[in-house]
């Protein structure tokens, strides 16, 4: 059997295997069990009681996180020639669209989102294969396809996300980093969490939270007690 390491004794020892946490417990918990020389994110993961097969059991949606993901966020903007400048002014990291659209197709990604217009959707629907894999490809859902160019780019900088229900049933998303004071890991958490609750499909039926989980990079995932989660 191989020894434990300084660093993953530490972690034994504050965490109790088998025991669910409080969602404030587990936020402060993350930040003491987390030994990585960087600055890990804090992730959350959500295992929810639907069907992802069925279309109306897909769950959905985007939240903007009170205090931010703590990632620069890279943000391409494919538009036309006049929405340019409103998308440089609010930060967009590369704005274009034929040009990039040809980096796309030779197999550019080097980007964290992708925010377009309805009128040129035609030319980037074509990117699919390419972007839809990365889950980089705009969506009117996630707030990514819009006229508003730069109210996109300015929510996604300041901490907008999208997620999504995968094909086994769970929501995985990042809600921070372990820099954050516990207090804004928590407040985060609470807000995806909820936003999660109001998604809930009518037609699921059942425990919708089957399980929440809350960890950071390389760490272990600390078990969340649901009903101690308020409005869920």
């Amino acid at each position: 059997m191989a020894r434990l390491t300084k660093n993953q004794k530490l972690v034994l020892s504050k965490l109790e295997q088998g025991k669910s946490y409080s969602l404030k417990d587990a936020s402060n918990l993350v930040k003491e069990i987390t030994t990585t020389k960087f600055d890990s994110s804090v992730d959350i993961d959500v295992r929810l009681g639907v069907d992802p097969r069925k279309a109306n059991q897909m769950v959905r949606g985007v939240v903007s996180l009170p205090h931010g993901t703590g990632k620069t966020v890279r943000v391409l903007v494919l538009c036309t020639p006049d929405k340019e400048e409103e998308a440089k002014s609010a930060g967009a990291d590369y704005v274009g669209l034929d040009d990039y659209i040809a980096k796309i197709e030779a197999g550019w990604t080097d980007v964290d989102i992708i925010i377009t217009m309805p009128s040129v959707m035609a030319k980037v629907g074509k990117l699919g294969r390419v972007l839809g894999p990365r889950n980089l490809m705009p969506n009117p859902k996630s707030g990514t396809v819009t006229v508003e160019v730069g109210k996109a780019v300015k929510d996604v900088k300041a901490g907008k996300i999208d997620f999504k229900v995968d094909k086994t049933g769970i929501i995985h998303t990042s809600i921070g980093k372990v820099s954050f004071s516990s207090d804004k890991i928590y407040e985060n958490a609470i807000e995806v969490l909820q936003t999660i609750a109001k998604l809930k499909p009518s037609s699921a039926k059942g425990t919708y939270f089957k399980s929440i989980h809350m960890s950071s990079t390389m760490s272990p995932g600390i078990e969340i007690e649901a009903k101690t989660v308020a409005g869920i």
